[in-house]
């Protein structure tokens, strides 16, 4: 119950929100050369290059939360394929040796003095800025949640308070409407409230009871996934599998007492629809990170303003991007923050010399969409969204191979690669398996 109160709060990824503080000003002050805001991928990766950049003892990293989570692998935790426990590790295991952990929360940033101020009254100074603070989870936009989830028959892969409910939900479902939603914000992972879809389908046909359920996905979307190849793909499975998508569909309600979920009809505002539901999916609003809306770094809508070839802050050249929090035009995945990671290393190094940045970010990302508990098409893709794709051959195809690399080999590189700041995405490999193609 404590956890799910605690979901009332605007939720971050990687990096508490801002919140008053009502104690004595900033009585203690620290002062880095690189200061990183937020441990998660992008800001335990960043801390990682910046300590063999320039010794652990001129980094920091501000972030309050006591466990790091590899949260690409929720989509199996939610279908019962990975437990929970194993996707989380502590924060002080992962924090480079040396680097300076402050457990605090980030407060306000002030990029005129080169301060940052967290929520336990410590002032602290920088010569150089990383923000990789995440973006915010809004459950509750969603009149209903976050206090839904007390009730069972619903779950949501993007919490690791309710990821454990999903596959509750569909461990306990006998027949009815499984109901699926995709929400009309920009989202991380946006591949992600579809394979929760694909594998309650594979979960039911493995146990007898798909003939008496419908499933259903509504997405606010106007298409199945951004990018065609990949779309066209996902369609045939859907259509395969006699899988309901309703295309311009928003959640705004959850009535959890009735199991019942009301959908806006975006091409008609105003009209409504009422689901009932005997399982429900959500996946909530996201939004930018709060600390960064209210300061001098946010563009219009609330996103840290990088240039988005150097991931360098657009107005303040000793102030840098990465990962979620960015208004980057791409997806937000941990495979983009990988790729981020070794330009951004690379723009921070010719900074530090005075001279341009020469490596520039394509947009670079990915999603392994799982399809089923055996299979993944390998979505790779760029600015433009068109596949970028690391192995010679045709990805918009279901593969076992795939999914053992999402599941077994990711992790894995996780943990071991990006976090150690050694893994900055499959682009070399790529050039080498595709030697001699056109």
């Amino acid at each position: 119950m404590a956890a799910l109160q605690r979901l009332k709060q605007c939720h971050s990824t990687g990096i508490g929100i801002a919140r008053l503080h009502t104690s004595s000003r900033a009585s203690a002050r620290e002062h880095y050369k690189m200061l990183v805001l937020g441990g998660g991928s992008g800001g335990i990766a960043m801390s990682a290059r910046m300590k063999r950049k320039m010794g652990a003892e001129n980094v920091a990293v501000v972030e309050p939360s006591e466990m790091h989570y590899y949260q690409p692998i929720w989509t199996l935790v939610g279908a019962g394929a990975k437990s929970v426990a194993s996707s989380g590790r502590t924060t002080a295991s992962v924090v480079p040796s040396g680097v300076k952990w402050v457990k605090s929360s980030v407060q306000e940033i002030n990029p005129d003095t080169n301060t940052v101020r967290t929520d336990n009254g410590i002032e602290i100074s920088y010569e150089y800025l990383i923000v990789a603070l995440g973006l915010q989870l809004h459950y509750e936009k969603i009149k209903g949640l976050p206090e839904g989830f007390e009730h069972p028959k619903i779950g949501s892969n993007y919490s690791v308070q309710t990821v454990e409910k999903t596959w509750n939900a569909l461990q306990n479902f006998r027949e009815g409407n499984a109901v699926f939603s995709f929400p009309n914000t920009p989202v991380k992972c946006a591949g992600a409230p579809q394979k929760i879809m694909y594998l309650t389908d594979a979960f039911l046909r493995k146990t007898g009871r798909r003939t008496k359920a419908n499933i259903i996905y509504n997405t606010s979307l106007p298409v199945l996934f951004g990018i065609k190849k990949y779309a066209d793909s996902l369609w045939e499975i859907v259509k395969s599998r006699d899988l309901q998508v309703n295309l311009r569909h928003n959640l705004i309600e959850v009535r959890a007492d009735k199991q019942e979920a009301v959908f806006e009809n975006l091409d008609n505002p105003g009209e409504t629809k009422v689901f009932e539901y005997d399982m429900l999916h959500v996946t909530p609003p996201m939004g930018p990170n709060l600390v960064i809306k209210g300061s001098p770094l946010a563009d219009e809508a609330g996103w840290l303003d990088v240039n988005k070839e150097t991931l360098q802050h657009k107005r303040y050249p000793n102030v840098f991007g990465i990962g979620d929090c960015t208004n980057l035009p791409t997806a937000k995945t941990a495979a983009a923050v990988a790729a981020q990671s070794a330009v951004l290393h690379r723009t921070i190094t010719k900074v530090l010399k005075n001279d341009k940045p020469d490596k520039k970010y394509d947009g670079y990302t990915s999603c392994p969409l799982v399809t089923s508990y055996n299979t993944v098409i390998l979505a790779e893709f760029d600015y433009n969204a068109q596949p970028l794709e690391t192995f010679p051959i045709d990805q918009g195809k279901e593969r076992r191979i795939m999914y053992h690399m999402k599941a077994d080999l990711m992790p894995h590189i996780y943990w071991h690669g990006l976090l150690k700041g050694l893994w900055g995405g499959p682009e070399p490999y790529r050039k080498l398996l595709h030697l001699g193609m056109k």
